[in-house]
């Protein structure tokens, strides 16, 4: 991966400009791009303005349209009551949508993370666990004091399981192995996408290796939130501006 850039540099970044889209693919986070982060994962919702922005993206794009999220791909799939549009979960792990899509069995050593995840939840109320198809989330932002503790057993469970480690947003992850980016070059060589120029928006440090992906294929990442060192190119301070700015090249398909 390219070396990134100093974070200084990075809160210099332009917004994207709205003929960045023209002839692109587009590729969306979920959480903290296309909605806000919750205290809980599970208290997140997909109002209709952003169902019907997402199916009015897919037309714009001719189809062109993926959502890539650290969720699992049938969880995305639920809470936007269904897509049409693949659907990358897991941090990419999971590629629902194509005509072959891969789904992972899911490796036995995480029951064994979920119970000690829980156990160490028991002793600090609020821990939240978050179980995924593909992996386990161990969320301190409801105990940010406890960030020691989840990251120490979080790193020695990756030592002894073998399994990712994935540090997000106040929470630690262990995880089956998996890239955004690497999901997001298997796109570009399917259609609708190939031949198109890649576009990415994402906010967390799961989303740099689709940053990279992005630029290497010839396209632009967008970093949605604070600045920070990233491989992205442009930036937009918030969930809200991302939408707005989403909306505006949605437009011809109104």
């Amino acid at each position: 991966m390219p070396e990134l850039m100093e974070p200084n540099t990075a809160a210099l970044l332009a917004p994207p400009p709205a003929d960045l889209a023209d002839g692109a693919s587009l590729f969306l986070d979920f959480d903290g791009t296309l909605v806000e982060i919750a205290p809980r994962p599970d208290a997140v919702a997909v109002d209709a303005p952003l169902r019907q922005l997402v199916a009015r993206l897919v037309a714009r794009f001719d189809g062109r349209v993926a959502i890539v999220s650290g969720r699992g791909a049938a969880e995305i799939d639920a809470l936007f009551g269904g897509l049409d549009c693949p659907i990358v979960g897991s941090h990419g792990a999971e590629l629902r949508g194509l005509e072959h899509a891969e789904v992972p069995e899911r490796p036995v050593a995480l029951d064994d993370v979920a119970t000690q995840f829980n156990a160490l939840a028991d002793t600090l109320p609020g821990l939240v666990v978050e179980i995924k198809p593909l992996g386990v989330g161990l969320h301190y932002r409801g105990v940010p004091d406890a960030e020691v503790a989840c990251r120490a057993l979080a790193e020695e469970l990756a030592t002894s399981t073998g399994l990712t480690l994935q540090r997000g947003k106040m929470v630690f992850e262990l995880r089956a192995p998996g890239d955004k980016g690497r999901a997001i070059a298997a796109l570009m060589v399917a259609m609708p996408f190939a031949g198109s120029r890649p576009m990415f928006l994402g906010d967390d440090l799961t989303d740099e290796p689709g940053f990279a992906t992005v630029a290497r294929l010839g396209g632009a990442g967008v970093l949605v939130g604070t600045a920070r060192a990233t491989e992205a190119v442009y930036r937009v301070p918030d969930v809200a501006t991302a939408l707005r700015w989403l909306e505006t090249i949605a437009k011809d398909a109104a």
